[in-house]
């Protein structure tokens, strides 16, 4: 069987992955979830044209949330599991082709007869075999007719779209949704089916989103900070206590809470591991005298790392990688990620019950003995930094900072990411590195000093507290009266899979100018595509840290 996947920043020869993920994907999960992506696409034909009738369902929404983060690379690897959600999804695209029909029949007098793409029509193969024959027939480069450019259009779109069901689902979890972002991912999905779109149309439809994304982006860290409070500069231990452990692993914030409410008081240490290294931060999660400090580095070296870990591991959203024998029966997941033969933990009237996990770690029983370590600080969120704004402008004119750099974004393990460690080396005392999301791990252990008492790292949390970045960024061009684009502040961003796309769209719908971009381009990207990014944005793929510091800086004397 073969594939064609090239979502992902490390997709093979830089192309795309046709007989096995780098992520570790196989065929058949590659297949499934492009036949998923179909799927939501007929619910949101029928979505779309409800609620322009005015009527919808919040059921239909969570679903097509929790369907495409599915599809999201390093949550789901479990054929089996897909199956069930497939059959899931044509109940749900009969659910709301019933809710467009009465809606129609009451408003127009009639049913509704008019033609629609295969989607709308779609119905579940009766096993395995026949969805996978199904899937073949839906993938990207199925339609060898159409053009590279709105293929290209398209799945920037389609990725955009997945990265803000990921953001919308964390903020969902925690009570808070919009119409907005609720709305257009049945119009963005929509849109996918719609032949008549042109180029022009869709770059329109590609920035229409990257605002939507905003407002999702504002929507989680509302949800986060109501829910837990605003984060606070907060050291972090790297060493370890003595006794059972368990570390946690992906983005959920929620997931961890109740963890930790799980198993205060019986003597257990709980670790963050990569982008839930932010968690610390939290005032409603530091609280907890048992969260104990971070544990290892980015999502790619957990093989290694979970390995070693004398614990239990908790995978709660994205990030998974293929388990090692070694620590398969100790690692756990929950939420949407799954890979076959792990155990899953569920949603019990909206609860989770994480006793498997707790028995495993007391039965490991964790460190011999306390383990060492340095602290590193965590917790320049928005409301943070904006605290101290007035210091940090002055700092600025009186020239004791020069520039801000806001190095962020996903990690990964093709080689070119020590780029992003020697540009944090390479920049001046002078100057202030804004940093988020787990492309840190290349550099946030690293002492860079501060500059009257304002430290030179500030860690504004995982990769949706894109949106600090931009409320921070907004409020200093308010401060010096000025557009962001004039500011001194440059964006040097790695990128890995979708969240990131949602995020670079939004930058780019607000019109921000010069960022830089890397390892490498996305292949999902066309030339003429790439074009119109760099002649409207002045998007940059990144080429030395040493060449792209002298550019940025001598830019910044003009």
């Amino acid at each position: 069987m073969g594939m064609f996947c090239f979502q992902c920043e490390q997709t093979a020869k830089g192309k795309g992955c046709d007989t096995m993920g780098v992520c570790g994907k196989s065929p058949e999960v590659a297949t499934l979830q492009d036949l998923l992506i179909h799927a939501l696409k007929g619910i949101a034909i029928y979505g779309h044209m409800a609620r322009e009738l005015g009527v919808k369902d919040p059921a239909l929404d969570a679903f097509v949330i929790e369907g495409l983060f599915t599809t999201v690379t390093n949550v789901d690897f479990d054929p089996e599991r897909l199956r069930g959600i497939l059959l899931q999804a044509y109940e749900m695209k009969e659910k709301a082709k019933k809710l467009f029909g009465d809606a129609y029949q009451k408003k127009i007098g009639r049913s509704f007869d008019g033609d629609l793409c295969s989607a709308a029509y779609w119905k579940p193969a009766g096993d395995m075999a026949g969805l996978l024959e199904q899937g073949g027939g839906v993938g990207i480069l199925s339609d060898k007719r159409l053009n590279e450019d709105i293929r290209s259009l398209r799945e920037l779109l389609l990725y955009g779209l997945k990265g803000m069901a990921a953001y919308a689902d964390h903020a969902r979890v925690l009570g808070r949704e919009s119409e907005e972002v609720n709305a257009f991912f049945y119009k963005g999905l929509r849109a996918l089916t719609d032949n008549k779109l042109s180029v022009n149309d869709l770059v329109g439809l590609n920035m229409e989103f990257g605002m939507v994304n905003l407002k999702c982006l504002e929507l989680l860290d509302k949800a986060n900070t109501d829910h837990l409070g605003h984060p606070v500069p907060t050291p972090v231990s790297l060493g370890a206590r003595k006794g059972p452990a368990i570390v946690v692993s992906g983005h959920d914030l929620l997931d961890l809470e109740q963890l930790l409410q799980q198993t205060e008081g019986k003597g257990i240490s709980i670790y963050t591991h990569s982008e839930m290294l932010p968690a610390h931060g939290y005032p409603g999660l530091k609280k907890y005298k048992h969260l104990a400090g971070n544990y290892g580095g980015a999502w790619q070296d957990q093989a290694r790392e979970f390995d070693a870990f004398p614990g239990a591991i908790l995978m709660t959203t994205n990030c998974i990688q293929k388990p090692r024998d070694t620590y398969q029966d100790r690692i756990f997941t929950t939420g949407l990620v799954a890979w076959p033969g792990v155990t899953h933990i569920a949603v019990v009237s909206g609860k989770k019950d994480f006793s498997p996990v707790i028995k495993k770690a007391i039965a490991m029983g964790g460190y011999k003995e306390d383990v060492p370590g340095k602290n590193i600080l965590v917790g320049f969120g928005h409301n943070a930094v904006l605290g101290v704004a007035d210091k940090v402008i002055g700092a600025v004119k009186a020239g004791k900072i020069r520039h801000f750099f806001l190095i962020g974004g996903c990690d990964g393990a093709k080689p070119g990411r020590n780029y992003y460690t020697d540009f944090a080396q390479e920049a001046p005392k002078d100057t202030v590195i804004l940093t988020l999301a787990c492309g840190k791990y290349r550099f946030n252990k690293l002492d860079f000093g501060d500059i009257g008492g304002i430290p030179r790292l500030l860690d504004m949390g995982q990769c949706n507290d894109a949106y600090s970045a931009i409320q921070v960024a907004v409020a200093l061009a308010k401060a010096f009266n000025c557009g962001v684009n004039e500011l001194p502040l440059s964006m040097i961003l790695s990128w890995y899979e979708q969240k990131a796309v949602c995020i670079l769209l939004t930058l780019l719908a607000l019109g921000i100018q010069n960022i830089r971009i890397g390892p490498s381009l996305p292949a999902f990207v066309s030339s003429n595509v790439l074009s119109v990014l760099v002649s409207k944005f002045n998007l940059k793929p990144i080429t030395t840290a040493k060449e792209d510091l002298a550019a940025i800086l001598e830019q910044a004397k003009a």
